[in-house]
This record gives C-alpha cells, structure tokens and sequence, in this order.
C-alpha cells in the first residue's frame, strides 16, 4: 500500500492553496555562528567492559567575551560503546562539542559528536537574542555536519529502501558534500516572534544574501520580495493561516513560544534564515543529515519503525502544538531533532527528478514552480518520515505542516 492521502492534491483549509506532496502525473519541467565560549567541557567517562557508553563531558560555565575549548570526547570501554561528546562551553557564542569517542574493542560504534554551545552577546543568532531554552541548551543550538559523500535517495535493496517509496526518491546517486551546520530544532514560535517584532524596522534581503558558498546564483533575488508581507501587520495576519486553528502562531506570547513555527511560506522561511545569519539547507544538506550520511539510515533515528516516543506523526501525537525536540529518540547521528514529523521543512532546492550523475555540494535552483520539502508532518504517517522521502509545493504556500529550519556555514 502507498498511502493514497500522499498521492493527491491537498487542500490547505484557509490558505487558498493546494499543496502537491505526492502526485503521482506531476510534471517537474514546469559565517559561522557558533564560535567557541569562555569554559572548558569536562572529559567524558568510558564506558565499562561490555557495558554502555560513557558519558560526555559537561559544559563549562565561562564568562561572557573569553574563549575557551569544548568538551572533550568519553573513551571507549573495551567490549562497550564509545562515550558520546562533551557539550560546547556557555559564553560568548558557545563552542562546538567535543568528537565522538573512539569504538571500543569487540564493541560498539563510536561516539557522536557534541551540539554547539549557545553563545551571550553579539555571537548570539539575533532570534535567540536574550536566551531562549528549548530543554536543556538554546533554541539557537546547532550540530556540525561533517565533509563528505553519502548515497542520496532510495536503494534498491539497501537499508533505505522500502516497497512503499516514490518514484522521485530513485536513482541512488553519490553526493559529495563539505561540512555545515544545522539547527538542531526546527524555527520556534518564540525565534520567529524576534523577527516578526523587527519586522518594521527591516529591509527586504539585500541580492544574493543567503547564498550557499558554493553554489552560484543561490541567494536571494530581490525580485521575490514582493512575496513577503508588507509590514509586521500583514505578516501576522499571514501566520494565522488555518481556519481549523492549527496555526501555532499566538499574537501576544503564550504557551507554544517552544512549538515548531508553521504557516511559512518558502519566501518567509528564507527571508527569516538570512535575517538570523543563516540560509536554508539544500536538499542534499537536509538528506544528508536526516539519513546520518554514509551510515544511510531508513530514518533519522536509525532503520527500526516509527513510533510515538520517535516522532510527532499520525500514530504519535498527531497535532502541530508539540514543544520542539520533545521525542530525543528519534533524533538523527549529528543531535538534530525532530527531523522525522514536526513540521515539513522548507529546503533551498526546487523540485525535480534525479539523476544518477554524482554531484558535487548540488542544489536544483533552476526555473521550477515548486519548491521542496523534506522530513514529513505531525498530520502525515510514517511512509513520510523517511529520511528519502520528498514533497514538493508552490513557494507561496503556507500551511499547518510547513515550517523550516536554518542552515550555517563552518
């Protein structure tokens, strides 16, 4: 079975839009911000012989302004798994997490890498300006992925692969990708309010703001602003986007100032990623993170089924007023959550089928009316959450599935 809600037009209640998330007669021709904090993380603990993983070092607690070194890596137990890395200090634009822990002998994989502390000051994403807490570290954290290249889209026969695929997810194809960062949560209502209150004050994105370095022609073209909402006014009104409600936007703070912000259209997400001195990733960037790269994962957590304690998706809890990273077990081998279910994540690229041509740091910005999303919905099952799956919409689209996270170069 396909899940034949996937396979046609839907109709976005109050947005006056239709977003195609699987059609199948579709026609697709149509500076760093983490710097390093005051503090020393502390080493971690290994893991004892045939036991679990030691644990990461703790941050250090530095003072705003002064430099310090991030957590140290856990060593490996013999016969147990490698310590997971130190977080980066508190301080002025926190440092990255310490590498991963080493395998440890007739044992388990190694250790994943620390999440970026969240810097004070100036270092500090100006969405996150004064602290803002998703759980334990900064709504603003973000997770480095590193260099390299990993299958993208479907196998045939591999871990990745499944009877219920689409017929855009193939062909596998190598892409080479250099390192980046990545929020580790989607934008939150609380992130989104700093922008929406500065709003008035702000000038559209200057022309090529928000390139990937890499990529020519991938910034902002200043023709697009007329597809931002003229003042903060008009973009409130834009954010309250379902007449059943399902909008977590809130005029005046509230309770779901830590939910996923939703009712983005592409233009919105990308005009507020550039404001937050980020851009949005590119489809490789996104699969490459969600599928913990060459260990191509079926889903960001690894290959084992969805469940309601691994994503917020139809079988889970189903609804878009769901505090961001709220299910830690499903999150992906880098530390981003909620990857699977949450929100749709609006990426850089347009839509269009693949090739089997390896690429190198690719993006399809070429002329297309659609842009695509990635990671599946709170109001979508589980064929969505896989890390290949794709789904595609007009830009101008503004739904209760679709949100955003940002991308930040090394």
């Amino acid at each position: 079975m396909r899940y034949p809600a996937l396979l046609v037009p839907l109709f976005l209640v109050g947005c006056n839009a239709i977003l195609d998330i699987k059609q199948l007669d579709a026609d697709p021709d149509l500076d760093s911000i983490s710097t390093a904090g005051a503090g020393r993380g502390g080493a971690g603990d290994g893991g004892a012989a045939g036991n679990s993983a030691g644990l990461g070092g703790e941050a250090g607690s530095g003072t705003s302004g002064q430099a310090g070194e991030s957590g140290t890596s856990g060593q490996a137990g013999e016969g147990g798994n490698a310590g997971a890395g130190g977080e980066g200090g508190a301080g002025a634009g926190g440092g990255p997490g310490g590498a991963g822990g080493a395998a440890g002998v007739g044992g388990g994989t190694g250790g994943t890498g620390g999440v970026s502390g969240a810097g004070a000051g100036g270092a500090e994403p100006p969405s996150c300006a004064g602290g803002l807490q998703c759980g334990a570290q900064s709504c603003c954290a973000s997770a480095e992925v590193p260099a390299g290249v990993f299958p993208m889209g479907r196998s045939d026969g591999g871990p990745d692969d499944d009877e219920e695929g689409y017929f855009d997810e193939v062909p596998e194809h190598d892409a080479k990708i250099d390192g980046f960062r990545l929020d580790v949560y989607e934008i939150t209502v609380g992130r989104f309010r700093k922008y929406v209150d500065a709003y008035n004050s702000l000038k559209p994105p200057a022309e090529g703001a928000g390139k990937h370095p890499l990529i020519a022609d991938s910034g902002w073209n200043p023709k697009w602003a007329a597809e931002l909402p003229e003042n903060a006014a008009a973009l409130r009104k834009a954010l309250a986007c379902d007449l059943n409600k399902d909008h977590t936007w809130t005029d005046e703070p509230g309770k779901n100032e830590s939910h996923a912000i939703n009712c983005l259209s592409w233009y919105q997400a990308f005009a507020f990623c550039i404001w937050d001195g980020g851009r949005l990733p590119t489809e490789a960037e996104w699969e490459k993170a969600a599928a913990g790269g060459d260990e191509n994962r079926k889903f960001p957590w690894g290959n084992g089924p969805a469940t309601s304690t691994l994503a917020n998706y139809v079988g889970g809890a189903s609804k878009p007023f769901v505090v961001v990273g709220n299910t830690p077990g499903g999150n992906g081998r880098w530390g981003h959550a909620d990857m699977a279910g949450g929100m749709f994540e609006w990426v850089l690229d347009r839509y269009n089928y693949y090739t089997d041509d390896p690429c190198n740091n690719c993006a399809y910005i070429t002329a297309a009316p659609e842009m695509v999303v990635r990671g599946g919905s709170w109001f979508f099952p589980s064929v969505s959450l896989r890390a290949v799956a794709r789904g595609y919409g007009a830009p101008t689209i503004k739904s209760s599935w679709n949100g955003a996270r940002c991308a930040r170069d090394l």
